[in-house]
């Protein structure tokens, strides 16, 4: 693979690794949070979740400046907000003001979650695409288990204080990230499409996909038209593109029904759940992580070789039997000793070769050129959404209903989207972003 192509994507996909710590950072500082400010149930619930509103808004809004202003300038605003979220949340003086600079955090990894990965399916050859897309995957896991590792090491650290050290360590990567955005190129299809900027597109082509150059810029220009580099908001919206958009909502919404960033955020909750101490939480908090990372490895390995549709089906089995033995531990109190850890274990394994390896690859193709940004918008924003309310309620149901039904449930959502992935979703493997197009967009 060109070396030039394969540092681009990874530098861009190094916003996924601030997504991953950003995300599970607040695992190990969520308790000491609800003790140091003597929060509720409700209000702690609304704390720790409300990074996941700001990400509803990032991924709603953060399609915008990517067609106004262009790809890598949203990916460098994006590293700033980053660097702003975490060094404002770790010297926070009361809650609302950490819920402030939680919520501008959450801004930046709802806007990645729409960026990242479409600058990585625009800048790579058809081969290749699901790869180096699923790297912005790996980096959100990669940043997981460095989150879960970060906080097992600074647990206790300077007292009660210690999580303000976890969240503050992000401030680091960021700054890292937001530099290494400056050497990366501008995504050719954007310059195409919404600049006419056919020659700056091509020298980046020739770099990223030297032997497809000329097939792609020609397919590019047959599928532009007259008018549609000029599709606005409310074209979006028309039957032409509903098969992309129910596609697109459809796996963002089981991708959160599977109950993966409820368990992400309250990894060492429902260890404790099952009777583990609070240390040994936290390390089975690492070992999550590790499988998260090391099945991610393996899906990104087969996503180009086996297909995005087999991947879910081979998820979704894992979903249904990991929850289902879950829920039944739970029920019966059989969560003693390392039976509730290996099934969640299990269970992480299943969602990262399955749902974490295909749903940001499956959303940056299913889309056209000329409203990719909108489509991704609407993916990432509908998996935000669900995210947000999942994980404000899970710390309210596990108190009020416990963790058996809660569950259970995810379970049998996973039931529904086994059958969607059987009969309705498509194959994207090895098929250009012009290809998938014509098939899926009504003309």
């Amino acid at each position: 693979m060109n070396k030039k192509l394969l540092l681009w994507s990874i530098v861009v996909a190094l916003g996924g690794f601030l997504f991953g710590f950003d995300v599970a950072v607040i695992s190990g500082a969520e308790q000491e949070i609800k003790t140091v400010w003597n929060l509720s149930d409700v209000l702690h619930g609304i704390a720790i979740g409300v990074a996941l509103y700001g990400t509803v808004a990032g991924a709603l809004l953060g399609g915008i400046p990517a067609t106004k202003w262009g790809r890598k300038k949203t990916l460098l605003w994006i590293g700033i907000l980053y660097l702003v979220s975490a060094i404002g949340s770790a010297i926070s003086p009361g809650v609302y003001v950490f819920m402030a600079f939680r919520l501008l955090g959450g801004f930046a990894i709802g806007a990645s979650s729409v960026v990242a990965p479409m600058y990585i399916s625009e800048i790579a050859p058809a081969k290749n695409r699901g790869k180096l897309v699923a790297t912005f995957q790996f980096n959100i896991v990669f940043g997981i288990l460095m989150a879960y590792f970060s906080n097992f090491l600074l647990e206790g650290v300077g007292g009660e204080n210690s999580w303000r050290l976890m969240l503050g360590v992000v401030a680091l990567p960021a700054l890292i990230y937001s530099i290494l955005v400056f050497f990366v190129p501008e995504s050719p299809r954007w310059l195409i499409i919404h600049k006419g900027d056919y020659q700056t597109a091509r020298k980046i082509l020739e770099v990223s996909d030297p032997v497809g150059v000329d097939e792609a810029i020609n397919a590019l220009h047959k599928s532009i038209g007259e008018d549609t580099h000029k599709e606005k908001l409310s074209a979006f919206f028309t039957k032409k593109y509903s098969f992309p958009i129910f596609l697109a909502v459809m796996i963002a919404f089981f991708n959160q029904m599977s109950g993966i960033n409820a368990i992400i955020y309250f990894a060492p909750r429902v260890f404790e759940l099952a009777g583990i101490s609070k240390q040994g939480a936290f390390l089975q908090s690492v070992g999550v992580g590790l499988v998260n990372l090391v099945f991610t490895m393996l899906g990104l390995y087969l996503i180009d070789r086996i297909g995005r549709k087999v991947l879910m089906l081979i998820g979704s089995v894992g979903y249904i039997i990991s929850l289902a033995a879950v829920a039944a531990a739970f029920y019966l109190d059989h969560t003693g000793g390392m039976i509730v850890p290996i099934l969640l274990f299990i269970f992480i394994a299943s969602h990262a070769i399955g749902q974490g390896a295909v749903i940001w690859v499956f959303i940056s193709e299913v889309f056209p050129n000329s409203v990719r940004a909108y489509g991704q918008s609407l993916g990432a924003s509908t998996h935000w959404i669900m995210a947000a309310i999942i994980t404000t309620l899970f710390p309210i149901l596990a108190v009020k209903i416990g963790p058996a039904p809660i569950f259970a449930f995810f379970g049998v959502m996973m039931v529904f989207q086994l059958l969607w992935v059987i009969f309705i979703m498509p194959e994207t493997k090895g098929k250009s972003l012009e290809e998938i197009e014509s098939k899926l967009v009504k003309k």
